[in-house]
């Protein structure tokens, strides 16, 4: 009994153009020519086709089965790795499934930050983007903490400094510096690692400033930058007055 290659083929579940680029990579061997000048091929290549098949659905690279096929030493360690990189690669698909779950669950736009999805509607423009580059600059549990506080914002700042324009008056800026210095002034003192967050930066402590200087600058207005500078400055100043006053109260 012999098949041509399109028979093969077909026997295999696979294609023609597929076995020849398997004789290409040297892992099926060609067969003997009828007289005609067709390929004649065997039980043993049908085999040897689907032992091929089998362990490309295993996910094993075709560079690998050749040596794996011929029962190498490192052909357990082999399957091993692979299984390793099948486990992670069934972990991301996992939380993948569970961030879309989640995103359209809330409503949230698909680019939403990972781990923000619960609070994507508080989140201005400027802010998510601004999540996205601190995903690059600090630590998951400084990047959970943050999540924390945007939650517990029940006085949506963000929004108000969002729509604040280029030009606005000092009244308007001042109501939102005393806004955003109560909520400030609350994470400082819930999340007391915002004041010397160096054992949660993931990039130096020069690359982070850098980055945070350049994306504030970007991102936000004049009127904006305003409010967020003069904001931390009083929300820092009512710390260390609060400090001071806990020392004399202590002596």
């Amino acid at each position: 009994m012999s098949w041509s290659t399109r028979e093969l083929a077909e026997l295999a579940g696979t294609t023609v153009n597929t076995v020849r680029h398997y004789h290409r990579l040297g892992l099926l061997d060609e067969p003997e020519r009828r007289y005609n000048g067709y390929k004649e091929y065997e039980v043993r290549h049908l085999v040897r086709l689907l032992r091929i098949r089998r362990m490309a659905d295993l996910g094993v690279p075709l560079s690998q089965i050749g040596d794996l096929s011929e029962g190498s030493e490192r052909a357990e360690e082999a399957l091993r790795d692979l299984d390793a990189e099948l486990a992670a690669s069934i972990g991301r698909l996992t939380s993948a499934r569970e961030e879309i779950a989640a995103i359209l669950r809330e409503q949230a736009p698909a680019h939403v930050p990972v781990g923000f999805t619960s609070v994507a509607s508080r989140l201005s423009e400027a802010d998510s983007s601004m999540v996205h580059i601190y995903t690059q600059l600090y630590d998951d549990e400084a990047l959970a903490d943050m999540q924390k506080m945007v939650e517990a914002d029940l006085d949506d700042v963000a929004a108000d400094i969002e729509r604040l324009p280029d030009d606005a008056d000092e009244a308007t800026r001042q109501a939102l510096v005393e806004r955003l210095a109560r909520t400030l002034a609350r994470n400082f003192r819930d999340f007391p690692w915002l004041t010397d967050p160096a054992s949660h930066l993931s990039k130096s402590g020069r690359i982070t400033a850098e980055t945070f200087a350049e994306a504030v600058m970007e991102l936000y207005n004049p009127a904006q930058l305003d409010v967020l500078v003069r904001a931390n400055a009083l929300a820092r100043s009512g710390l260390s007055d609060g400090e001071s006053a806990a020392e004399s109260g202590a002596t």
